[in-house]
């Protein structure tokens, strides 16, 4: 199982959009620090995740959360 998922910093103006097999460990990793690119923003909460069968499938809706109607998406969820 493969998951697509999308975090929001809760102190800045930053949603982080990724895919992963484990969920709670990368939200885990993302607030302890681990990832350079979003250690600034910590920390977050998660705020989407959407379970696939293959990595292809979350990497496809991975890629479109990424894009201007997917973070539009993902905007109008913590509204």
């Amino acid at each position: 199982m493969f998951f697509a998922y999308a975090l929001k910093s809760q102190i800045r103006n930053y949603i982080y959009v990724g895919l992963t097999n484990d969920v709670d460990r990368r939200l885990i990793e993302h607030n302890s620090g681990y990832n350079k690119k979003t250690k600034a923003y910590k920390p977050f909460k998660l705020i989407y995740s959407e379970k696939f069968q293959t990595r292809q499938e979350a990497r496809l809706k991975e890629k479109y959360l990424k894009s201007g109607i997917g973070k539009e998406f993902l905007k109008n969820i913590e509204d």
